[in-house]
């Protein structure tokens, strides 16, 4: 991935883009051509030197059974959002801005284990439920589901981890501009409703 030194991530922006992102696609190589899918995940710190990536896909999707050419790669991605050069302040004072587009990101390459085995599963599901859960006012768990049904829903799936080798971090959040010019983001940001936007851009000044 291409980046610049004063886009490159921090440590703290990376864990955020792991630990708060709900999904990634993971993309493989194998002798049929590249296979991707959007795959919900959990970051598990604990696996391997650097963590893994959790996450499940069909049983009747291919890209599980598929042989793995090199590495494998899951792209997660945070809130992007374009930027308008009317939001600057410089541009009053010499009008030589463009538009550009935050964004932050993470490519994560690893080997990719396959989990066909329903404990594995079964932790796996009610860890990815009860975290996208959290929060709501009523939570759903697994157990208010009857236990054949979840059985059998545990049979049409296949545990996929990545577990993680190395990672190329980038958050693109308007560091290369002006003080002023990053009000001016942020607010602009803020009035188009585009908080969590705007929340990456005050974060990344201050980090």
């Amino acid at each position: 991935m291409y980046t610049p030194a004063h886009f490159a991530a921090s440590p703290e922006a990376l864990d955020s883009l792991l630990t708060q992102t709900s999904a990634a696609n993971l993309v493989t190589m194998s002798p049929e051509g590249l296979q991707a899918t959007l795959l919900p995940f959990v970051y598990d710190p604990s696996v391997g030197e650097h963590g893994a990536l959790q996450a499940h896909m069909a049983r009747n999707n291919p890209q599980w059974s598929l042989p793995v050419t090199g590495e494998a790669l899951m792209i997660v991605q945070g809130a992007d959002a374009y930027i308008s050069p009317s939001w600057y302040a410089s541009k009053a004072e010499h009008g030589r801005v463009v538009p550009t587009w935050n964004y932050s990101t993470a490519h994560v390459y690893g080997q990719l284990v396959i989990h066909d085995d329903a404990d594995w599963l079964a932790t796996h599901v009610r860890h990815l439920s009860d975290r996208n859960e959290a929060g709501l006012p009523k939570p759903w768990t697994v157990d208010e589901a009857p236990e054949r049904f979840i059985a059998g829903q545990l049979r049409a799936i296949v545990g996929v981890e990545l577990v993680i080798s190395r990672v190329e971090a980038k958050t693109k959040l308007s560091q290369n501009r002006s003080a002023d010019d990053v009000d001016g983001v942020v607010a602009g940001l803020r009035a188009r409703g585009d908080s969590a936007s705007a929340a990456d851009v005050e974060r990344a000044r201050t980090s």
